[in-house]
């Protein structure tokens, strides 16, 4: 099954994660580990559930259902037995049986680890067609330093699985190349080298590193996912220190960082000194401060170039853990110094943002299992005066039914630079709510997957200049044919308020939204060598004061992987409509190897890509992609300068690996 599902599972693991992720989201991090668990399956007989957590989509109460099972009953003979424990359902079944086995693999698998592997990849891409800003010539003008290639080498050794070393390069489209500012080459370096075990300490890391505990409020660096179809997952599990490989260029560690087990304690001090984007200014009295902090890693332009690398962000801490049975108590604390003081902005949903050059936090978090519950928390403070809470359990009422509920109340004064935290907002801050989900077998076959979220922000957000509230309605139902596919029908209902731009006036400013969305997904396995996923979705949106407006995407995907295996190819054609950007749909889109994403699919046109994988030798494969948008009715497409003249958006991208 790892073999002949491997794309179709990744694919809805990412879109029952998150729904929505921005188109240029690098998604490596993740799917990077699940493709070596897909080569080195955990052995159920062995693992103590880190391996479990690692895969992000098992909540807590069914790993430790899972490890008790073994306990009791004996060692696991065959990886279908999971069916029998309560709450591991059919779709969830179907997704873990690829990562997973019993014993010593079969040689097919090529799970044996070897003393030393290697893997190098090559990747290349680019638009095909040239926007405004590469055909700018006049040099006072905005425009891009750079030419439209893409590059990214990333370079993996592992020694027995104790020693990993990972090395990233990457310039983007836009960016100067071994020229001007950019004479080092590539736009961005990262690297990395990971040792498993010195003596008490474990999980050693020097250079790029992530840090993730407790409930993310106070640290969690790299993806962290929302709300999706996998209702359970809104229980975070951090994992502690890991490995940065992902060609995302903001929101991670460079130092040093370990754990040192102690007993039942885990200590994990770390360091971090990295360049961070800004816009850096002298004041009146020659000081320096920080208007604004960049995140999108691009520096294209003269103005992101001038911001590129301005400002420095030390960052230092230490979180302790204690560990007894099923229960988990844990301190972390750090502070970030910046080399200027950064500014709050004038803007009203910006009047209690940090301001200042040094932040302090401290977080108290834990969680315990307890029979059929596993309950949940985190308490965390910026010592300049805000806090934030979160809450919550998963309770299995039946061995087909359990539920998750979740409390959050992020305090608008509450600061952090690493906490993503749970909820409809992406800063950890400003917001209250209240999270209910389900999850409900109601037959072998046919699984219920339910929540509601209903929030409120206390004071000013975007695109909302007071205090508002909204909520978040989804329900899905899932057939599952095992090994074969799956028939899926999804209802969401998200209600907003938002500022009133209109004439006149409203009572608090602020207009009543919804946005409703149908979908029906089909997902079959004609035979081994052909298998189909099609979908259809519809949405309507309503503003009050406005007309309402719709917006429907169909597309359909074929999957081509025959006996030989020595050539894949996956394609996608889709049809797009939407009458407002409120009307836009997101949908995974497949893509080589560590690099799939989101695609947006916005105004009205077609959606086309084809990709083919081709294994030269048993060490080097070649991937290869095309994607078009065509907008029929368009002049052009994009603006500012990312404006295309003419109906057509195509790119291609080419990649190469070698492994040993």
């Amino acid at each position: 099954m790892a073999q002949t599902n491997e794309k179709i599972n990744l694919e809805e693991l990412f879109e029952s994660l998150s729904e929505e992720l921005p188109e240029d989201t690098d998604l490596s991090e993740l799917s990077e580990k699940w493709q070596y668990y897909l080569k080195h399956p955990i052995d159920l007989n062995k693992t103590d559930g880190m391996e479990l957590i690692e895969l992000q989509f098992i909540d807590p109460l069914l790993i430790q259902r899972l490890i008790e099972h073994r306990q009791v009953s004996g060692n696991f003979i065959n990886a279908l037995e999971i069916q029998s424990i309560a709450g591991f359902n059919t779709r969830l079944v179907s997704l873990l049986l690829p990562f997973v086995k019993v014993g010593e693999a079969s040689p097919l698998t090529g799970n044996k680890f070897k003393d030393v592997s290697h893997e190098f990849i090559l990747r290349y891409g680019r638009p095909l067609e040239l926007t405004k800003g590469y055909q700018i010539t006049d040099t006072t003008r905005s425009r891009y330093l750079g030419d439209p290639n893409r590059f990214a080498i990333r370079y993996r050794a592992n020694l027995k699985d104790e020693i990993r070393l990972a090395i990233n390069m990457e310039k983007d489209a836009g960016e100067p190349f071994f020229r001007d500012k950019q004479k080092l080459g590539f736009d961005f370096y990262g690297i990395s080298l990971f040792v498993k075990s010195i003596g008490p300490i474990r999980n050693l890391v020097v250079g790029d590193y992530a840090l993730q505990f407790g409930q993310g409020l106070s640290m969690w660096n790299g993806l962290s996912f929302g709300k999706g179809g996998l209702v359970q997952n809104t229980a975070r599990q951090g994992i502690g220190v890991k490995q940065y490989t992902s060609l995302n260029e903001v929101n991670f560690m460079r130092g040093i960082t370990g754990t040192l087990q102690l007993q039942r304690f885990e200590v994990t001090p770390y360091f971090s000194y990295r360049p961070i984007d800004a816009n850096v200014v002298d004041d009146s009295a020659g000081t320096r401060v920080i208007k604004t902090i960049a995140q999108s890693g691009l520096h294209r332009t003269a103005t992101e170039q001038r911001y590129r690398n301005a400002a420095h962000q030390m960052t230092y801490g230490l979180n302790v853990l204690w560990r007894y049975n099923r229960f988990k108590i844990g301190i972390h604390v750090n502070q970030s110094q910046l080399d200027a003081i950064r500014l709050r902005g004038a803007a009203k949903r910006q009047q209690y943002d940090f301001e200042g050059d040094v932040l302090q936090n401290i977080s108290l978090y834990t969680n315990y299992t307890f029979r059929n519950a596993h309950l949940f928390g985190e308490y965390a403070n910026s010592l300049d005066g805000g806090s934030a809470i979160l809450l919550g359990s998963i309770v299995s009422l039946h061995p087909r039914l359990s539920t998750v509920v979740l409390v959050r109340n992020y305090r608008k004064n509450y600061h952090t630079f690493y906490g993503q935290g749970f909820g409809e907002s992406g800063n950890t801050a400003n917001e209250e709510g209240m999270y209910a989900g389900l999850t409900y077998q109601l037959a072998r076959k046919l699984v219920w997957s339910s929540y509601m979220d209903i929030f409120r922000f206390p004071e000013a957000k975007y695109q909302a200049d007071t205090g508002s509230v909204g909520a978040d309605f989804f329900s899905q139902l899932s057939y599952i044919w095992y090994k074969k596919g799956q028939l899926i029908l999804r209802y969401r209902n998200r209600l907003k308020q938002t500022n009133y731009i209109g004439q006149g006036q409203t009572e608090s400013g602020l207009v009543n939204s919804s946005k409703q969305q149908l979908r029906i997904e089909f997902q079959y396995k004609l035979n081994a060598i052909w298998t189909i996923r099609s979908r259809a979705e519809a949405n309507l949106f309503k503003r009050e004061y406005e007309d309402n407006s719709l917006g429907y995407l169909f597309y359909q995907d074929v999957f081509w992987k025959p006996d030989i295996n020595k050539i894949q190819l996956n394609t996608r054609i889709a049809y797009f409509q939407t009458d407002s950007y409120d009307n836009r749909f997101y949908a995974y889109e497949n893509d080589v190897l560590y690099a799939s994403g989101f695609g947006m699919y916005h105004t009205k046109g077609w959606r086309a890509y084809v990709n083919l994988r081709y294994k030269i030798n048993p060490n080097l494969d070649i991937w290869a992609k095309y994607g078009v948008y065509y907008y029929p009715d368009k002049d052009t497409i994009g603006s500012g300068l990312e404006e295309i003249s003419g109906n057509r958006k195509s790119e291609i991208k080419l990649q190469l690996r070698w492994q040993l």
